[in-house]
């Protein structure tokens, strides 16, 4: 349920991945509702301009920037500290940051899927962890992992990136579970393809996927806002995606594999399109 600006005032979120994509959507969502913001990631100059500028709109008592590259096994413990010596606590916390790399697994850097891991998993897991024993504490919170419609399908040529977002939509509906009547509610939010800069980072800018019909983040954003504060479990954002995420459980997983691998293919014969922003 929606609560007004005033009641907002005393709550804080925390969000990974704060810089770019849904990660910047989800602060200026929170940001217009009054939140005061704690916000992640590697580039400390879009953060401080991003933080400064949405407590300059919209009158927010306390914008905290946390440097850290989430792909180090430190770096959750790093932020928990951050954040206690800050003083602030986590009401809400968004763990958005993740990453992923195209190609046949046989033939990918084994180093940079290790970091992967981390991010996706490990560090999701921990943050979870560690402000979810503050949460129970004071009996309320919210939390929101970025899971995603490959949650339900295998991935060929996404293949840790997909088995890592299978991992997050088990762990995100197990504890919604575990929490049940606690006060505390944990969401999984699943996008499909959609206008950021994953495609660019993963080396998958050419392939089908990112030259299709792709959803805008601050819809996505939007999507999951609704589904974390009415305390739902799981939402699939976009139309395309809830069918194609009910697709999964109708074909053959041999069909869905087929059907990803399709879209994770490199266009050819054609011109790339603009690579997403």
């Amino acid at each position: 349920m929606r609560t007004s600006k005033d009641e907002n005032k005393n709550k804080t979120v925390l969000i990974t991945g704060a810089s770019n994509g849904f990660g910047m959507e989800f602060a200026k969502i929170f940001a217009k509702d009054g939140y005061n913001l704690i916000l992640v990631a590697r580039s400390t100059e879009r953060l401080r301009k991003l933080g400064y500028f949405l407590q300059d709109e919209h009158q927010l008592e306390h914008v905290c920037i946390i440097t850290a590259d989430l792909t180090r096994p430190q770096a959750p413990r790093e932020v928990y500290e951050e954040v206690k010596n800050s003083g602030l606590e986590v009401d809400i916390l968004i763990n958005n940051a993740g990453a992923g790399i195209h190609g046949l697994f046989a033939e990918t850097d084994l180093d940079r899927e290790k970091a992967i891991i981390q991010l996706n998993i490990n560090t999701p897991v921990e943050l979870t962890k560690l402000f979810l024993q503050d949460m129970k504490r004071r009996k309320s919170g919210k939390i929101l992992n970025l899971a995603s419609v490959v949650s339900f399908m295998p991935s060929p040529l996404m293949a840790i990136y997909g088995a890592t977002k299978a991992f997050i939509l088990s762990f995100s509906e197990a504890l919604s579970n575990e929490l049940k009547d606690t006060g505390i509610t944990v969401t999984a939010l699943c996008p499909g393809a959609s206008n950021t800069m994953f495609f660019r980072r993963a080396g998958a800018a050419h392939t089908r996927a990112a030259n299709g019909s792709l959803s805008e983040p601050a819809e996505v954003a939007k999507d999951g806002y609704d589904a974390l504060m009415h305390g739902e479990t799981r939402t699939i954002s976009g139309l395309k995606n809830k069918l194609q995420a009910t697709s999964a459980n109708i074909m053959p997983d041999m069909a869905l594999a087929a059907n990803m691998r399709h879209l994770m293919e490199e266009e050819e014969d054609e011109q790339p399109a603009e690579e997403n922003r």
